[in-house]
């Protein structure tokens, strides 16, 4: 009865545990796209003050994690032609959640380095598969597989942006910069909480999708104005994410008020799949990510015109309706002109071109930044690269019919 009041839908039994396992699949999302990779970016601060980083060295910090992203998107390729996606999602899930408990207990920058090598890693695993398991969500209703695919992204990641936000400036406010490995072993302990329901969630999925075998055959050329896309994506969107807290601590907001803006921007993530949901059911063509990618550069671009908090507001709001949309973008462009058998193939190969771009984001963000003494010029140029993006997406036609 629930659901159906949240959901507005007429539901059957099967469509009730299909709705179960979604929030099972989107908790595994908050951990591995959330809690993994972004939670970083509201650590940042207090890490760089006690490590005595400069803007270069907290991007590269962001860079070995997406080495390891692209490592792990790579052999998800490979190991998704003989391995089901349920499986693929379980290890890349559990072995996560132990990797960021760690984080907050090996606090050399050594072992930094390597966990969050390891946290892109297997992360990537895990989320690569995410979207194929639920593009197997709901297949008999358009609205519903879009929605699907849409909650999966945006609430699981934004999810996690809302409780890490909760706590996280307002500890370090609290304890001061040392504090941010108990932050991490806060994130560890949520991260194993919410593991056994993504767990149960790819064990009760029955689909035929998650095993491959013979060669892979994308029609990669007719692709390709998608790819540029996510790839721009890729290059640009990390930018806001890794040194929004870093700026609002140059702008000397206090804890609260960096709280209310990281709240809002993960509120906005948890509620963008209903705004985008009827874009995604009626388009199959690059259109959905073209707008998802002016959104990013329009959000991305205010704090550079104005320095007032409602500016910062603004921003946020923008950037957080559209940010966790993209892979619901090309997941769902997938689920459209693809057979059903390379959906996680596909999947995987969007994340593989889309980590290498995210690689150099933050690291030349962070030069710029430097060179400027601003790190807002890093946000401006990364708003051009993303509605560069745009326009080429623009171009990508359906592949069926």
């Amino acid at each position: 009865m629930f659901l159906k009041v949240i959901l507005g839908f007429h539901l059957e039994n099967s469509d009730i545990k299909q709705w179960f396992i979604l929030i099972g699949l989107l908790l595994g999302v908050t951990i591995t796209n959330g809690f993994a990779r972004f939670a970083y970016g509201l650590l940042l601060p207090a890490m760089q003050v006690e490590m005595a980083w400069n803007y270069s060295q907290a991007g590269w910090l962001s860079t070995i994690n997406a080495f390891g992203y692209i490592l792990g998107a790579i052999l998800t390729m490979i190991m998704v032609r003989k391995i089901s996606s349920q499986k693929l999602f379980a290890f890349g899930l559990t072995t996560t959640s132990v990797v960021l408990t760690l984080t907050g207990l090996f606090t050399t920058i050594e072992m930094q380095y390597l966990l969050r090598f390891l946290a892109g890693l297997f992360g990537a695993i895990s989320f690569s598969t995410a979207g194929a398991l639920a593009s197997g969500l709901f297949k008999q209703n358009a609205k519903r597989n879009a929605l699907s695919i849409g909650i999966l992204f945006g609430t699981g990641g934004g999810l996690a942006i809302v409780l890490a936000a909760s706590f996280i400036p307002l500890m370090i406010d609290f304890r001061g910069n040392a504090a941010w490995p108990l932050c991490w072993l806060v994130i560890g302990l949520a991260s194993i909480l919410f593991c056994p329901f993504g767990l149960w969630a790819a064990n009760n999925l029955h689909v035929s999708t998650t095993v491959v075998s013979g060669k892979q055959s994308l029609p990669v050329f007719k692709m390709l104005p998608e790819f540029i896309g996510y790839a721009c994506f890729g290059l640009g969107y990390i930018v806001y994410l890794t040194f929004l807290s870093a700026w609002m601590v140059s702008q000397a907001l206090s804890a609260l008020s960096m709280t209310i803006i990281w709240v809002i921007l993960g509120g906005c993530i948890c509620v963008s799949p209903f705004i985008w949901k009827p874009i995604f059911a009626r388009f199959d063509n690059g259109v959905p990510l073209a707008l998802i990618l002016t959104s990013i550069a329009i959000g991305s671009t205010i704090p550079m015109l104005s320095s007032a908090y409602w500016g910062l507001i603004i921003s946020a709001t923008i950037f957080g309706i559209a940010v966790f949309m993209a892979p619901g973008a090309i997941t769902n462009f997938t689920r459209k002109n693809l057979p059903e058998h390379m959906w996680a193939y596909s999947i995987s190969l969007f994340t593989v071109i889309f980590a290498i771009a995210q690689t150099v984001g933050p690291y030349l963000a962070g030069i710029i930044g430097d060179l400027f003494g601003n790190i807002g010029v890093g946000l401006l140029m990364a708003s051009l690269v993303l509605l560069c993006g745009a326009l080429v997406s623009l171009r990508q036609k359906r592949l069926i019919g």
